[in-house]
């Protein structure tokens, strides 16, 4: 599928693994979000722009590339919270702007119930983040916000993802990059991905019901 790109990295399936596990307790299902988001935000970020600067090291001046676009991290509220820090840890000059959804569970159709972008003018790029790409409701509701908002290039990041997720995202933004550390088998009668594993925003605030 254009676009859409899967990471085959060692790393990336080792920490997968754990993070699927039903026994992984949520302290350590949060430091492995962390080392996923590290490693999607590490090759979704191959291709910024850099410009030219210099640098005075205490032996010469020393030519140097520093970023030059405005980098805006948009996590769906709540599961996408646990990808910022491990993010800015990478981009620490980066803007955090948040958007919340919840499922509505008979329609399996996302409802707004959170925006917070400022009026005025948007990022050049903005990472879209939430672990998991399941119907893809959120995430198409998440990239018309930011398109609207103005947003110059728009990626998404997401742990596991399904292809009618998948599918969905590319019909509404054929443009936007998806970045993944897996593409699962479907998605279950109730929109769950499968395998997957299981509620991402309760898993990472062990608050499950």
């Amino acid at each position: 599928m254009d676009r859409v790109f899967e990471i085959q990295h060692p790393l990336v399936q080792h920490h997968l693994c754990r993070l699927r596990d039903e026994r992984t307790p949520p302290a350590e299902f949060r430091r492995l979000v962390r080392r996923l988001s590290i490693l999607l935000a590490y090759e979704a970020t191959q291709h910024l722009a850099l410009e030219q600067v210099e640098v005075k090291t205490p032996l010469a001046t020393a030519k140097a590339q520093v970023l030059a676009q405005r980098i805006g991290l948009v996590p769906i509220l709540r599961a996408g919270l646990g990808m910022v820090d491990p993010i800015l840890e990478l981009i620490p000059d980066a803007e955090v702007w948040h958007l919340g959804f919840y499922r509505d569970e008979k329609t399996l159709r996302p409802v707004e119930y959170y925006k917070k972008l400022p009026a005025d003018s948007a990022v050049d790029i903005a990472l879209v983040l939430d672990p998991m790409l399941a119907t893809g409701g959120s995430a198409v509701a998440a990239l018309d916000a930011v398109n609207g908002w103005g947003a110059r290039t728009t990626k998404l990041l997401s742990m596991i993802a399904a292809p009618e997720g998948l599918r969905a995202v590319r019909e509404a933004y054929p443009d936007t990059d998806i970045h993944v550390c897996s593409i699962d088998s479907h998605l279950n009668e109730r929109g769950f991905i499968v395998p997957g594993l299981g509620d991402a925003g309760d898993r990472t605030f062990n608050a499950q019901a």
